[in-house]
């Protein structure tokens, strides 16, 4: 462990609205046992880096299983707990209320409770990755490798023909591994310096680094199907 990481202090934000389109009530629908939003708590609590734990909520349930489950709050207000409210409005909004109170920290960490699979070894891993190239880069965002490469995605027209969404040369990328390893956000860690992210508002721009996650661990739910996928992963990888 190196003494940089340990003496940089990390602010993590769960942002978690009481209304939910996908699934109703998503983030205290159980899984495997829990609350959802408890399994990010949980791992958030376990980290050697994590400074203070904030869930910015609008909704008087997640407040409460969130205290019991050893988070602080930040009330939301309203104008930005709607469908189309940005969430970096909600970490910026907890960012000011901490530093109101002479709280500043020297990073910022967004988890999303719809990442149950992700670890604190995850988490920690990507502090220390992030802080050890501070002065080469301002954020990281964790990322998974895309199974089947962009170029074979197609579009059809409006008469029902299929054409190739991207050009590519078909003899020379033939087979899966002729292309080169593509990468999507997973939405399960995001972390910046805090400076830059009140200047810039976002976490890819600027000098961002990727913390690549394997695919079970990037399990993101959205709908009811993925509270059942991300149950049977969870069995499957505690054995």
């Amino acid at each position: 462990m190196n003494n940089k990481t340990e003496k940089a202090s990390v602010l993590c934000i769960i942002p978690a609205r009481g209304g939910s389109k996908g699934v109703v009530r998503k983030n205290v629908k159980n899984l495997n046992g829990k609350p959802l939003i408890c399994w990010t708590i949980e791992e958030a609590k376990k980290s050697r880096y994590v400074d203070r734990i904030i869930v910015s909520t609008d909704d008087e349930e997640i407040s409460s299983i969130s205290k019991n489950s050893g988070a602080e709050i930040i009330p939301r207000p309203a104008e930005i707990a709607s469908d189309n409210s940005p969430i970096m409005d909600t970490i910026l909004h907890s960012v000011r209320i901490l530093e109101e109170s002479g709280y500043y920290p020297d990073y910022i960490m967004l988890l999303q409770c719809t990442s149950p699979l992700r670890r604190t070894e995850h988490i920690d891993e990507a502090i220390e990755k992030l802080v050890s190239c501070k002065d080469e880069a301002d954020s990281l965002v964790s990322v998974v490798k895309i199974e089947h490469p962009p170029w074979w995605y197609k579009t059809i027209d409006d008469a029902g023909y299929m054409h190739d969404f991207m050009d590519y040369d078909r003899i020379k990328l033939s087979r899966r591994q002729d292309f080169p390893p593509v990468y999507n956000t997973n939405g399960a860690i995001y972390i910046a310096k805090t400076e830059v992210l009140k200047q810039i508002k976002d976490f890819e721009l600027g000098r961002p680094l990727a913390y690549i996650m394997d695919r079970i661990s990037s399990i993101d739910i959205d709908e009811e199907m993925d509270f059942l996928v991300a149950e049977l992963m969870m069995k499957y990888r505690n054995g």
